[in-house]
């Protein structure tokens, strides 16, 4: 019952919300603010559940846990349940959602009801994803995770929003149309759609390169891997604040969360094949998307260039077939949400007062703006993959799995983490240090009490998770263990 609470709070949000939208005028102050506060109460109470989940969790079972089962239609059944490798992910979506309803308190002004009941309907979608423990399930909620994202971008984002939504939508429904193929195959030929009895079934190898091939066209695209990642920047640039945040944070990790749930497990064979191949696809996002994203003139483009880059460390981290590349990769995907969501609020704050991200407009903002200064200073450390925050842990272990998989392919990928501190750190030094020569930014004021509510959280996560791994490891190393013992075994390795 627990994770059906985690998974359909949100939508108690919505239901009042609409109730607002009924019975008072959608434009009224009055009511924006009421809705605003549901919505927060909402994610805030999905975020105590969540905690309460992790709590309960037993970190020793490597199964699935707080299982809930019954019959839904067709001889379908409505199956949820989390393990080491998931439980995580349903708490870092419960920790964003809230953040990114405070960002949007002021920003967004134009149609703020259904702004909000997006949010809530994609927090209920995407810890679906993650607690689905039936194909068809977990296919209805990643399938129309899309819908709310879509609308996000296309009605509150910037210029090119409609381009970039559709971009968007495109892109990912039609690799999910080939994983939809495969699903009805698997299900046709195993009379079943139980996520933990397909993971015991032993496919066909010439039958599972076919079905890694359909999978893997959906959940390259949702990372984004290269070379189908460059609906990412665009979707980025034009997503409000807050839809940056989600999309970074979470929607990106619901690709890896694939891989790692179903083209493992279930397609050993294909997997071990494949795997040179995905080596060579991450090299050349590391590399490539690094040196793309030092070029750019938009804050928010080279960040989501950057977000390319450290998801081809954590396919490199999944493929390589041991138990540190996939904690590095599962780390690094939760790290990543942590500090990515917080550049892009950094954008954001710097946005909303002065209404462009070019990098050329800022410079001297450590002037005017000290503590922002040093919010920023500090996420962009972890970007970076500084010693002591959670970007270090995850880089490291991933490589370090990679390494005694492939040497090349992390000598390789090692340049890219060089390359990104050149990125980061330029762009640190053109927004931040030296003297203001814009003269309208003379008035440009530092963070305020909203916005400092919203950093702390985030703050806090970024330091405690790069002292504090074990934190996250003692949750994920039942599960992980066991995924690379029968991955392994499959391979005969």
């Amino acid at each position: 019952m627990l994770l059906s609470l985690v998974t359909f709070a949100p939508l108690v949000g919505v239901a009042g919300i609409l109730a607002l939208r009924l019975f008072g005028k959608a434009d009224d102050p009055k009511t924006v603010n009421a809705a605003k506060w549901i919505a927060l109460t909402a994610t805030l109470a999905d975020l105590a559940l969540a905690i309460l989940l992790v709590v309960q969790f037993n970190p020793n079972d490597p199964g699935f846990q707080f299982v809930e089962e019954a019959p839904w239609f067709a001889g379908l059944n409505y199956r949820m349940g989390v393990d080491g490798i998931s439980v995580l992910f349903v708490l870092l979506n419960a920790f964003l959602m809230p953040l990114c309803i405070v960002a949007s308190w002021k920003s967004i002004t134009s149609r703020v009801l259904e702004y909000l009941i997006a949010f809530l309907m994609l927090e209920t979608l995407v810890t679906g994803v993650f607690c689905a423990l039936d194909l068809i399930v977990f296919y209805i909620f990643f399938e129309f995770g899309l819908v709310p994202m879509f609308l996000i971008i296309g009605i509150w984002g910037g210029a090119r929003r409609v381009y970039a939504a559709f971009k968007f939508f495109l892109y990912t429904l039609l690799g999910s149309v080939l994983m939809l193929a495969a699903i009805l195959y698997m299900i046709g030929t195993t009379h079943t759609s139980s996520i933990p009895e397909l993971m015991a079934h032993h496919f066909d190898p010439a039958v599972q390169t076919w079905l890694w091939l359909a999978f893997f066209a959906s959940f390259a695209v949702k990372m984004p891997m290269w070379p189908v990642h460059t609906w990412l920047p665009d979707a980025h640039v034009e997503a409000p604040t807050a839809g940056s945040v989600i999309l970074a944070g979470i929607l990106l990790k619901m690709g890896g969360y694939g891989f790692l749930r179903f083209s493992l497990p279930m397609f050993p064979n294909a997997s071990q094949l494949f795997t040179p191949l995905i080596f060579a696809l991450s090299v050349v996002a590391v590399i490539y998307t690094s040196l793309v994203a030092f070029r750019q003139t938009d804050v928010k483009k080279l960040i989501a260039y950057s977000s390319v880059a450290h998801m081809g460390l954590v396919t490199m981290g999944i493929f390589s077939g041991n138990a540190v590349g996939e904690q590095g990769a599962i780390y690094q995907m939760l790290s990543h949400g942590v500090i990515s969501g917080a550049l892009f609020l950094c954008v954001g704050v710097i946005y909303d007062r002065m209404h462009t991200r070019e990098i050329a407009f800022y410079g001297g903002l450590v002037n005017r703006m000290p503590w922002y200064a040093a919010v920023f200073m500090l996420f962009s450390m972890g970007n970076v993959g500084l010693p002591g925050t959670s970007g270090f842990v995850g880089e490291i272990l991933s490589m370090t799995g990679t390494y005694r998989a492939s040497t090349w392919t992390a000598i390789l990928a090692a340049t890219g983490v060089i390359l990104s501190a050149v990125y980061m750190l330029t762009l640190y030094r053109r927004v931040v240090f030296g003297t203001i020569e814009n003269p309208k930014l003379a008035t440009i004021t530092d963070l305020d009490w909203r916005e400092v509510a919203i950093f702390a959280p985030l703050l806090i996560s970024t330091l405690y998770l790069g002292v504090q791994p074990n934190s996250v490891f003692n949750l994920t190393s039942a599960s992980v263990d066991q995924l690379v013992r029968v991955y392994q075994a499959a391979i005969g390795g």
